[in-house]
């Protein structure tokens, strides 16, 4: 990290000295890396610093190097640190406090809090019930936090397998029904009545678990205008095998709308009756990138096969 970040730092927090006390992720394809920072005499024993570089060559590890795929990834960031200068405020789901954002010459630094020392210090890799509740809780609180609002600065379209910013995957895939649908089932999703700001990248491993069970949720690079059941369905299909995909749809549709309607204050049955819809046209989209971008994924299965084949056929 270079002088000037880190006198940003110790600006913004007060301390004494720093230091770089762990790398917790390289960032995607080689831009950068998300560190722990530890602060000498500060209010705050440390935070996390999201330190954004231009890569001196793309090394994406499935191959996708091109100028699309650079510009979409600088996009992410400009989205990223707009999100939390201008939107993360109003969230009623817990995310990561913002420090500070700094620029410097092709760098970006975004400081945050650190959840694990705010008392949310685990990872998951595997769920209880209980766990996909208090995710999909968050869901429901983040939507209902910007239900209506413009995504000025964001991505006008949310998440990171929209298909105007997919052309690649799109070119190559080889189920020529689900290609040729693929427009339509975007437009199905785009034309939605109640619209919402969603996460765009809420797996599993985007959400932080406290001791007691609460949850908060990182990285916005893909933030943007949509329906809400993008990311119900992504979030699904991160943490849970065909089966149980299948076998806990209604009760995680069922726990979703729940939560929404007690984030809202009141029933909204024309949302819930719109969105419960589009459930399986947001599975059929994502459905649509992954098997355009690895054919050969854990997540294409025969549960999400049926349920594309039967978007498919319903829009054709």
């Amino acid at each position: 990290m270079n002088n000037y970040f880190k006198s940003i730092i110790l600006q913004t927090t007060g301390a004494s000295s720093l230091k770089e006390k762990e790398v917790i992720q390289e960032l995607w394809s080689g831009y950068g890396k998300i560190i722990r920072v530890s602060l000498e005499d500060s209010a705050l024993e440390s935070v996390v610093v999201k330190h954004v570089q231009l890569p001196q060559k793309s090394k994406h590890p499935r191959g996708w190097n091109s100028d699309i795929g650079h510009l979409r990834k600088l996009k992410s960031y400009q989205v990223e640190t707009t999100w939390y200068t201008k939107y993360a405020n109003s969230s009623m789901a817990r995310l990561p406090k913002c420090i500070a954002v700094a620029h410097h010459q092709d760098e970006v630094l975004i400081i945050l809090e650190d959840l694990d020392k705010a008392g949310f210090p685990l990872r998951k890799q595997s769920v209880t019930w209980q766990d996909i509740d208090k995710c999909l809780e968050w869901l429901a609180q983040f939507h209902t936090s910007y239900l209506r609002k413009e995504p000025n600065g964001l991505w006008d379209i949310g998440t990171y397998w929209h298909l105007d910013t997919r052309p690649q995957e799109l070119e190559i895939l080889e189920d020529m029904a689900l290609k040729t649908t693929a427009s339509k089932i975007d437009a199905k999703l785009n034309d939605c009545t109640f619209k919402t700001f969603v996460h765009g990248d809420a797996k599993l491993a985007n959400f932080c678990f406290s001791n007691n069970g609460e949850v908060a949720g990182v990285d916005f690079q893909y933030v943007g205008g949509g329906c809400g059941m993008k990311d119900v369905a992504y979030f699904v299909g991160s943490c849970l095998y065909e089966s149980d995909c299948e076998r806990l749809e209604q009760q995680v549709l069922d726990t979703y709308f729940n939560h929404l309607h007690k984030a809202l204050g009141k029933k909204n049955e024309a949302l819930e009756n719109e969105w419960r819809v589009l459930y399986h046209v947001a599975w059929a989209d994502f459905h649509r990138f992954l098997k355009g971008w690895s054919p050969g994924h854990w997540k294409i299965n025969s549960y999400s096969e049926r349920i594309t084949a039967k978007v498919v056929k319903n829009l054709q």
